[in-house]
């Protein structure tokens, strides 16, 4: 059974009362364990198909299967709930809150998921050690370098252990070195059994991926394969 699965999904906005069709009838499933990137030009859609896929937006017609579930008609709370349990976002603005700390960041799904302050401790510890910053643990979002910020974005999507992780150009706002090395964090969380979504515009990137999936105009035009990845 797929992890995730769209089923001739739409989705159509109307800014200033003219509509705008961002997803035209798209199909797409993710089984798990698998690594995908998601490859298109800006306006092609992809940004809306991981919002979707993220339950931070609904399809206006479709549906969204989540783990067997339909998840396409939810209310907010029930969404927001699927978004904290199951789903870890890395953004490329890496999203963290400035008067944090990095372990505080990291902590921050496990408040709302109701963790105990001792458990919550202990899950933000191991991942922030994990993706290489317990020396800046304690450290704000300001004392980071770009490659660290990203890095406690990482440990933040990861703490609640979720079902499908989803990057939107995560390395859209680092140099092309620390690009390489969040990649390679990427590519080693795939390799041990993490399903990952990578939406990027980068197709050198993209074909570090197992799998890539174009977009034009808000459909899924063509998709690949490759048998190996390769970083940098």
């Amino acid at each position: 059974m797929p992890l995730a699965e769209l089923i001739d999904c739409h989705k159509v906005y109307a800014p200033g009362g003219v509509p705008v069709r961002a997803l035209r009838g798209a199909s797409f499933a993710i089984e798990p364990g698998e690594g995908v990137a998601i490859l298109g030009a800006s306006g092609s859609g992809k940004s809306t198909l991981m919002h979707v896929l993220g339950c931070l937006d609904r399809p206006t017609s479709g549906m969204y299967r989540l783990a067997g579930h339909d998840v396409s008609q939810l209310d907010d709370e029930a969404l927001s709930f699927i978004r904290n349990r199951h789903i870890g976002f890395v953004f490329q603005a890496y999203n963290l809150i400035p008067t944090l700390s990095v372990e505080g960041n990291t902590e921050v799904p496990l408040f709302y998921a109701g963790l105990s302050r001792r458990e919550r401790r202990q899950r933000s510890q191991r991942w922030i050690e994990a993706v290489g910053l317990r020396p800046r643990a304690h450290h704000r979002p300001n004392q980071l370098s770009g490659g660290e910020r990203q890095r406690a974005a990482v440990a933040r999507a990861l703490v609640n252990d979720p079902l499908l992780i989803l990057a939107d150009e995560p390395t859209g706002n680092l140099d092309s070195a620390t690009g390489v090395e969040i990649m390679r964090l990427f590519l080693d969380l795939h390799a041990a059994g993490r399903t990952i979504v990578i939406v990027t515009h980068d197709e050198a990137l993209a074909r570090q991926w197992p799998r890539q999936v174009h977009m034009k105009d808000g459909q899924i035009i063509d998709e690949r394969r490759t048998s190996s990845v390769r970083v940098g």
